[in-house]
């Protein structure tokens, strides 16, 4: 939904719990309370700390309000996920302002900035931040940068200081993004056994089968480049349902979120190996 960056963040209620804590029968663990409904999320280590999600999410607003000139926050829009009860959650923001157009044979697109941000308070996510792009004719959303640096960077513990730091540079290495992807789209692929470079790079037989399907489907659009089958990936990442076959398992367990977010770390992964960057 498009939102104010200059207002204060409005997180979900539900979301917007302090959190207390309650001793375990066994002795190293406690409990973690949603201090709104009394009822316990997660068992974690006695030592363990978990920060509200409001506090979390409402420091990381300030400083990008902060931060960003208010042309590149114009028509911001505001996505919040949760998973595991509540005891994981993602904020997703898109600007719409900051973009660029990706060019390739048979069609052109939008890509515009997007930030991620991920806490969670049941022992399972660390506080991070990611930067990525979204795709406006598909509505597919990617994170951008290289696999490793970008998971190093988020294993080495939040601070507010180091992300304002990512996001003081964070247009010009969304720009260089931007240059990458208009290389991918001038990337032929005609010549290439996608099938067989798709087996090399994902290592599942069924699932590379699958993407390759994915593929023809993007290539049909946007011509047989490199940029098509980064688009396959990330539609994959974006949707899991009959749209591009590639639907989650209900394992009741309110997980979906997570594992969403998971295939686009998946994904990040794919376009680090030497076999996509080599391609062609």
């Amino acid at each position: 939904m498009p939102f104010d960056l200059t207002k204060e963040l409005d997180v979900p209620y539900d979301l917007d719990f302090d959190v207390e804590f309650e001793p375990t029968r066994v002795a190293d663990k406690k409990y973690v309370i949603n201090t709104q409904t009394g009822e316990p999320i997660a068992i974690i280590g006695e030592g363990a700390t978990a920060r509200s999600h409001g506090d979390f999410y409402r420091s990381v607003w300030d400083v990008m309000s902060n931060d960003l000139p208010a042309s590149d926050l114009e028509d911001a829009s505001v996505n919040f996920k949760s998973a595991r009860n509540n005891g994981w959650t993602m904020l997703d923001v898109t600007l719409p302002k900051i973009k660029t157009t990706i060019h390739t044979t048979k069609h052109a697109t939008e890509i515009s900035q997007r930030l991620i941000a991920v806490h969670g308070i049941d022992g399972t996510a660390s506080p991070a931040t990611w930067f990525g792009a979204i795709d406006f004719f598909c509505t597919n959303g990617m994170i951008t940068g290289d696999y490793d640096k970008v998971r190093k960077k988020n294993t080495s513990g939040f601070t507010l200081s180091g992300f304002q730091h990512e996001l003081s540079k964070a247009k010009t290495d969304f720009d260089l993004q931007g240059k990458k992807l208009q290389l991918w789209a001038d990337t032929d692929l005609t010549y290439v056994s996608v099938p067989t470079l798709l087996d090399e790079i994902i290592k599942s037989e069924r699932k590379s089968k699958k993407m390759y399907e994915l593929y023809m489907q993007e290539a049909s659009v946007r011509g047989h480049n490199k940029f098509a089958l980064y688009s396959a990936f990330t539609n994959y990442a974006s949707y899991a349902d009959e749209r591009n076959g590639f639907s989650l398992r209900n394992t009741g367990n309110d997980t979906q979120a997570v594992s969403m977010f998971s295939r686009e770390q998946e994904v990040s992964k794919w376009i680090s190996t030497p076999q996509f960057l080599e391609v062609a």
